[in-house]
């Protein structure tokens, strides 16, 4: 067994959230005693800190936060204590990431935790492995070098994840040689998913005729049986995650050349939800024995799509599914969808795109302009209980408020510009 770092927590109820979407990968919590509605004067603000460039929300592991930014041509990864905020650390390393359509050069992928090691993954595609207790770095991996991954239009956006001893990660590495004129001529050299030995950094497995998307893959038992599922550039790719054998590949993206996946798959029980903002929508498919089969889709819906989620991941809860469907701001709304038949229960506009948290039948839905609001469960309404406008707010959270909001231990972390604001969420008793 290996010897975990010291915790450094007070607080001792709730959970840590080590990986993007927290613990189970899905942004629901499992806190209790969330404050509802919430007082007149707002949350208390615990602390705060100054943020470098970049998209990804922070990770929280035995009581410690950690954070990915870009500060000039460095890439840091920040720990401080959880929480009062309080610096321990920091790790750096060059980077020459320039987005191609002008947004922030900065880390997109949430930090992942796993015992006693945080693993990196850049927005320019390297892998770094360190220390937590003291961000010593042990292994890394260029991507971009080792399995000839060309820039793809946001920068590597695809969270690892961690499978047993194995760190799996979206690459979609394309045959050696200069990049295609034509961008759609692109093609895979079988390494849609790259599969390390987490310890080490040695591979053990590549996988998969297809690109990288935004979206990250999610692993769980369907039958008994471990299935990863990752919607990658052009489709959903199924495969064992240990072995890496390929069990399905389904086609699932809209004709724009810019389109992206973006969204991750929601997985209920044996049938699993896409979603996507550039053309095509949602579809609901069923898993079978090497493949699936099509429950529902948006496909021939026209303008009347079910669900057309952006980069959040819609949460599913007692029969239905919440998100911001929406490429666009003035598009934008927050929907609850029916998940056996598409049906749109109710929507709510003017909210801009957002991010949900379910916890303790509440949802904490962050806005891109910086609106908090706690939102009741309720497959019947928008049933609205309290708002903080942060913009507002000193110091203010200024959009983009991009990355996936954050509890852990009772406490809220939520991400916009340049800054990292955290609240108590859940009083200690």
């Amino acid at each position: 067994m290996l010897a975990e770092p010291p915790d450094l927590r007070t607080r001792k109820t709730g959970s840590d959230w080590p990986r993007f979407l927290g613990p189970t990968g899905d942004s629901i919590s499992t806190e209790k005693g969330l404050l509802s509605p919430w007082p007149k004067s707002g949350l208390r603000l615990v602390w705060h800190c100054e943020l470098g460039s970049g998209y990804a929300p922070p990770a929280i592991s035995r009581g410690r936060l950690f954070h990915f930014d870009r500060f000039g041509d460095k890439a840091r990864l920040t720990c401080r204590q959880s929480e009062t905020g309080k610096e321990l650390w920091k790790f750096e390393y060059p980077t020459d990431y320039d987005d191609y359509f002008g947004y922030d050069n900065g880390p997109r992928c949430s930090p992942i935790v796993d015992e006693d090691r945080v693993y990196l993954y850049g927005s320019e595609g390297a892998v770094h492995c360190v220390r937590v207790e003291d961000g010593k770095p042990l292994w890394n991996v260029d991507t971009r070098k080792e399995f000839n991954v060309f820039q793809n239009f946001f920068g590597v956006s695809s969270c690892p994840l961690i499978e047993g001893n194995l760190l799996l990660v979206p690459v979609g590495g394309s045959p050696k040689g200069p990049a295609p004129d034509n961008f759609m001529d692109l093609k895979s050299n079988g390494t849609a998913i790259v599969a390390f030995d987490k310890r080490t950094g040695e591979v053990k497995y590549r996988c998969g005729n297809e690109l990288a998307s935004n979206s990250t893959p999610i692993i769980a038992a369907i039958s008994g049986k471990r299935l990863g599922l990752y919607l990658a550039r052009g489709g959903l790719l199924g495969f064992d995650p240990q072995s890496g054998k390929v069990e399905f590949h389904h086609p699932w993206r809209a004709r724009m050349l810019e389109s992206v996946n973006a969204s991750n798959p929601v997985l209920v029980g044996d049938r699993v939800l896409l979603t996507e903002s550039y053309g095509i929508g949602s579809s609901l498919l069923k898993i079978k024995t090497g493949g699936v089969e099509e429950i529902w889709s948006d496909a021939g819906k026209g303008r009347d799509k079910s669900l057309m989620c952006h980069w959040n991941t819609p949460i599913y809860h007692d029969g239905h599914v919440y998100g911001c469907s929406g490429r666009h701001t003035a598009q934008a709304e927050l929907r609850c969808v029916e998940l056996a038949s598409g049906k749109v229960k109710w929507k709510q506009a003017g909210l801009t795109r957002s991010s949900l948290l379910m916890a303790d039948g509440h949802f904490i839905c962050l806005c891109e302009d910086g609106l908090l609001l706690l939102l009741k469960v309720n497959s019947q309404k928008f049933d609205e209980v309290s708002r903080l406008d942060l913009n507002e707010h000193q110091p203010p959270l200024e959009y983009p408020c991009w990355a996936a909001p954050v509890l852990s231990h009772g406490l809220l972390y939520v991400r916009g510009k340049d800054r990292l604001l955290c609240f108590e969420a859940i009083p200690t008793r």
